[in-house]
């Protein structure tokens, strides 16, 4: 029986602890192929480069692992992975695994969630994983979630224009509840700017801040984390708001 074969990508880039330990898992399953950024790319949400040239280069890590790491976005990765280096679409595309969870409003600005999307908008079966924590020595659950959610989708397929968003509690197997599919919540961050100044007395500013989750119901994704369920959200590609289109053609008629 034929494998699968899967792309693997994410946005922390290639030499990152979670994409290794995202390649030992679904190696267990299907023929891996790796397409990631060069450098840390956190925050790049759906954007792709359209002013530098794109450049691809093979790196061999350690115990087989290996692929090509573009000097661009997540998205990049995608769109040439799928364009230019694959001769065959892949059956399944998994992007992480991600340090630090995507949850709520934040995954507008998560490079990890767009890369997968960018599948979903391909016609490929994607999902997106994350690991709540920015620890990066205790992946064993995440790695078992990984192979379940793949196993599922190539067995069960997706809705169309559907991705699934996966964050996983930092936490042993024996503390986890369960998996709860879950709505996106209203986790976000409170956005500071430290004002600095370089060697050369010219101003800068540093982007930090703190979460702020409201949700109290485990069915909206970041209070299911932190009660220590496995969050899946299915996330559509289409973001129109219908229900608003109605409400406007009440006073715009169509002429």
């Amino acid at each position: 029986m034929r494998k699968p074969k899967i792309l693997i990508t994410n946005d922390d880039g290639i030499f990152s602890d979670g994409i290794y330990a995202l390649w030992e898992a679904i190696n267990q399953i299907g023929n891996t192929f790796i397409v990631a950024p060069k450098k840390n790319q956190s925050g790049s949400s759906h954007s792709i480069t359209l002013h530098d040239p794109l450049q691809i280069q093979y790196f061999n890590r350690i115990n087989g692992f290996e692929g090509w790491a573009i000097n661009g976005t997540p998205a990049d990765c995608v769109k040439i992975a799928i364009k230019s280096i694959m001769e065959d679409k892949p059956d399944l595309l998994v992007s992480g695994i991600n340090r630090g969870a995507n949850l709520g409003t934040n995954i507008i600005y998560s490079g990890t969630v767009s890369a997968a999307m960018e599948g979903t908008l391909n016609g490929i079966p994607s999902m997106a994983i994350s690991l709540d924590s920015f620890k990066t020595d205790k992946y064993d659950v995440a790695k078992y979630i990984a192979v379940d959610l793949s196993n599922y989708i190539i067995e069960n397929g997706l809705p169309q224009g559907t991705l699934l968003n996966i964050n996983v509690p930092y936490c042993d197997a024996n503390s986890i509840k369960g998996k709860k599919i879950t709505m996106q919540g209203t986790q976000s961050f409170i956005d500071e700017f430290e004002r600095r100044t370089d060697p050369r007395n010219r101003d800068y500013f540093w982007i930090k801040g703190k979460i702020i989750d409201k949700d109290t119901s485990i069915d909206y994704d970041g209070k299911a984390v932190k009660e220590n369920y496995v969050s899946i959200t299915p996330i559509h590609s289409t973001i129109i708001n219908t229900e608003y289109i109605n409400e406007l053609k009440k006073y715009f008629p169509d002429e």
